[in-house]
């Protein structure tokens, strides 16, 4: 069964004027349909093209650099899909309920978690992605470059910012700060975020 590009989880123009929907026609219509092209030429007519996408991705870190191609789709097609999940309009502020207890209790409360997600996201050298995960039991923050991701390394995700320049650049040009400032201040989507935790 042949890997497919989700649609956005709202319309293309939902999340102006923070993201356009211009951005989101490239980065979801052009990149993430790519990557999802890519996996499927790369795993047809392998036993790799019916497992499921973390699947494929687990296998494919297990046998790196032999396959360094199939683990970058796979695992870009599986963060694209997360990182529009973590999105929607009229997002952003503070959380509540046992997610914002567990970012005080944490990561040393709310300014202080947006304060280091922020600087994983800016501090990131080259293309990555900063990350909200948890690891044994805890809340932290991470980042990682190119396609690699939490899954890869035993932990779960449960918020992301892509910066990638392709996410922000006919947007913010080069002011990625701006770009993760306001995707902080109004596009997380907290209720995705919870879910995810529970």
């Amino acid at each position: 069964m042949a890997f497919e590009l989700p649609p956005l989880p709202y319309a293309k123009d939902a999340l102006e004027p923070h993201i356009s929907a211009r951005t989101l026609e490239f980065h979801h219509g052009k990149h993430h349909a790519a990557y999802v092209t890519n996996l499927n030429n790369l795993t047809k007519d392998t036993p790799l093209a019916s497992k499921s996408l973390e699947e494929v991705i687990l296998a494919a870190a297990a046998d790196l650099p032999a396959k360094q191609g199939i683990f970058n789709n796979a695992a870009q097609v599986w963060n694209h899909t997360f990182f529009w999940n973590c999105m929607t309009k009229g997002g952003g502020g503070k959380p509540s309920g046992k997610l914002l207890a567990r970012i005080e209790s944490d990561l040393g409360g709310f300014d202080k978690f947006k304060e280091d997600f922020k600087n994983a996201a800016v501090t990131q050298f080259g293309s990555g992605w900063a990350w909200l995960v948890e690891a044994n039991g805890k809340l932290e923050i991470t980042k990682t470059g190119n396609a690699d991701l939490p899954l890869a390394h035993g932990k779960k995700a449960l918020l992301t910012v892509d910066v990638w320049e392709h996410a922000y650049y006919l947007d913010y040009q080069n002011r990625r700060p701006d770009f993760v400032q306001a995707f902080l201040d109004h596009l997380v989507n907290w209720d995705f975020v919870a879910k995810t935790l529970a």
